[in-house]
């Protein structure tokens, strides 16, 4: 197996890394690495609802391990390759990872469904928008979130102008 172990100059070595960048190498495993066009801020607050969840787990709290899979998908390291195109189920199960991941994270504020898109597609983000209020409509018919606008819940499908969401009763 080829690796990229070279870290840029004045920059500390991180771990050893595939050829392709999709893979880390830790004691000879390899395992997915995030997705490197999560914009540094979103990047974090999904690394810092990982480690929350992972703090959950061990308290033997209820939803802890779903919470878990939803960071890692919603990082890019598991699920759907992130290096492969966007469509399908799969990429909606990442968008749907990072509504969660990200209402939870910020409860009990909002998010704004362009922050899931920003996530989910970096410099490209504007043409996913179509496909993000789609899953959000969908989480919404579920009560896994809430849309709001001007503070008030809206039909993101009706809605025209800004949105927000929220986490719903049943995230």
């Amino acid at each position: 197996m080829e690796s990229d172990t070279a870290a840029p100059s004045g920059e500390t070595p991180g771990p050893e890394r595939t050829a392709d960048g999709h893979h880390l190498i830790i004691d000879g495993r390899r395992w997915r690495a995030t997705d490197p066009s999560i914009p540094d801020t979103f990047r974090q607050e999904l690394v810092d609802e990982l480690m929350a969840a992972r703090r959950a787990v061990k308290s033997s709290e209820v939803d802890a391990r779903r919470r878990v899979h939803d960071a890692k998908t919603a990082l890019g390291e598991r699920g759907a390759p992130w290096w492969d195109e966007h469509a399908g189920d799969a990429f909606d199960e990442r968008i749907a990872a990072v509504i969660r991941a990200l209402a939870r994270k910020r409860a009990p504020s909002s998010i704004c469904p362009s922050d899931v898109a920003r996530t989910v597609g970096g410099e490209a983000w504007r043409s996913l928008m179509t496909d993000v209020r789609r899953v959000v409509a969908e989480l919404a018919d579920r009560d896994e979130i809430v849309v709001t606008q001007k503070g008030e819940p809206v039909s993101i499908r009706e809605a025209r102008g800004p949105v927000r969401i929220v986490h719903g009763p049943k995230i």
